[in-house]
């Protein structure tokens, strides 16, 4: 009965209700105090316990009912779910060794032993993993649901066992004849559910991340990739970019407030007390100079990644005091300098100008590579020690030459060369996606897809300082 309810806890926790370990305790406490007579009074007993609002009540009582419908069967682990079959103890025995004995000589095979071969509770556990959290966590489009199930499928083990299907179906059939084959099949299919599952997990996640929450509530502007924005989240993205400003602009002047006053220097402290008898009367405190940096931005404007640009320009205009001078570039085949059209004109105004295609033709193919070569021509002997770089663009090259060794010479010569990039790592490197080399000649790739990852982003480039 406690795999029993182990299972239900995992079915809820599939249907979106989050329950603690704290809850499961309670959760089999309350089942015990109870009984398992009345199906009513345990329904209700559980509830008690997992479910934490009222509204959530009829789904809770919807899961359970359905949880012990009948019809669906429960049968534990794998085993159980084989004798359920009608395959006979002696079968399973022998199906057991033979099994074992495959997945562990075969490479991959080991890896889903304890999740084919244990409770079905042991799937659910891995899917919740911090390592399934972070196989999907460059995930951006529903559409990449396929490519994340089959990340989580291996990080599960279950893709280790597909190719190990026809070695297992022989290994049995050799042992048990025509009984061995018909295990070897209920096999596939233990296999097949498992799969269906992950694909589910990876498809509930995509939704939960990326669509609106259930019961028309607004999603989070700042957790929206800029590409789906509507009309009415950019206003919110543009005000809490000014927030993100405001707040940096805060902390350099703490900074600087605390830079005035000295941090302790516990040495020259120790050294000044000789002169009192070891009695440190009078704390020494050392200043260390920060010189502000330049910052060079250089902005990919074609229509794929035109509106991270305009965020990132709009927040480099806001923080520009915290540097000694930024001189803003755009391109997209051609390149240009847009530092007086920003400092001249309204925000607005300076983005329309440019999505026009009056400062550059935007209606061309991105050329990174012709862009780079062009900056690097121009300004690449004004770039020191001071000077930090940022590049914006989603590397898609066109199959055009990316500049990668450009971007390496630039990065040699300037403080730090930062690559903010408005698609997941998980694309990077398909297609016609550069990202790969740009990543081995930066300091640093910043994924910046929303208001929240530009946001983190700009911390880091402000903290380089």
């Amino acid at each position: 009965m406690l795999r029993l309810l182990d299972e239900l806890l995992w079915a809820l926790r599939r249907e979106g209700f989050g329950i603690s370990t704290a809850q499961a305790i309670d959760g089999a406490r309350a089942a015990a105090l109870v009984g398992f007579g009345d199906r009513a009074v345990l329904r209700d007993a559980i509830g008690a316990v997992v479910v934490q609002r009222a509204a959530d009540v009829p789904r809770f009582r919807e899961v359970f009912e359905g949880f012990f419908a009948p019809g669906t069967a429960h049968g534990g682990d794998l085993w159980g779910r084989l004798a359920d079959r009608g395959f006979s103890a002696d079968e399973l025995c022998a199906a057991r060794e033979v099994i074992e004995a495959v997945l562990a000589t075969s490479a991959g095979g080991g890896a889903a032993a304890a999740v084919l071969l244990g409770e079905a509770g042991a799937l659910e556990g891995v899917l919740a993993s911090a390592g399934v959290a972070r196989a999907m966590a460059s995930m951006t489009s529903p559409l990449q649901a396929g490519y994340f199930a089959h990340r989580v499928e291996e990080r599960a083990g279950l893709r280790g066992v597909s190719m190990v299907a026809r070695r297992l179906r022989d290994a049995l059939r050799g042992a048990l004849g025509d009984r061995g084959a018909a295990i070897a099949e209920a096999f596939a299919e233990e296999t097949e559910r498992m799969r269906r599952r992950v694909r589910a997990h990876v498809d509930r996640t995509a939704v939960e991340r990326l669509d609106e929450p259930e019961g028309g509530e607004a999603r989070a502007a700042c957790d929206v990739p800029f590409a789906a924005l509507s009309l009415a989240e950019e206003q919110d993205v543009r005000r809490a970019v000014q927030r993100i400003a405001e707040k940096l602009r805060g902390a350099d002047r703490v900074r600087r407030r605390h830079a005035r006053r000295g941090a302790f220097d516990p040495r020259k402290t120790l050294r000044r007390s000789l002169r009192t008898g070891g009695v440190p009367f009078q704390p020494a405190r050392r200043r260390r100079r920060r010189d502000k940096p330049r910052l060079w931005v250089l902005c990919d404007v074609s229509d794929s990644v035109r509106a991270a640009s305009r965020f990132l320009l709009e927040l480099v205009s806001a923080v520009h005091e915290l540097f000694a001078g930024t001189r803003s570039f755009v391109f997209v085949s051609e390149l240009a300098e847009v530092t007086e059209l920003l400092d001249g004109l309204a925000l607005p105004a300076a983005f329309g100008r440019i999505a026009s295609g009056r400062v550059v033709p935007v209606t061309a193919n991105s050329n990174y590579g012709r862009a780079i070569a062009e900056f690097e021509r121009r300004h690449g002997r004004e770039l020191d020690r001071r000077a930090t770089v940022v590049v914006l663009g989603d590397g898609r090259t066109n199959y055009h030459d990316g500049g990668v060794e450009a971007v390496r010479r630039l990065r040699d010569r300037c403080r730090a060369l930062y690559w903010v990039c408005p698609e997941g790592r998980g694309s990077w490197g398909a297609g016609d996606s550069a990202m790969r080399g740009y990543e081995a000649a930066s300091t640093k790739v910043l994924v910046a897809r929303t208001a929240r990852e530009l946001a983190d982003a700009a911390r880091a480039i402000v903290a380089r300082r």
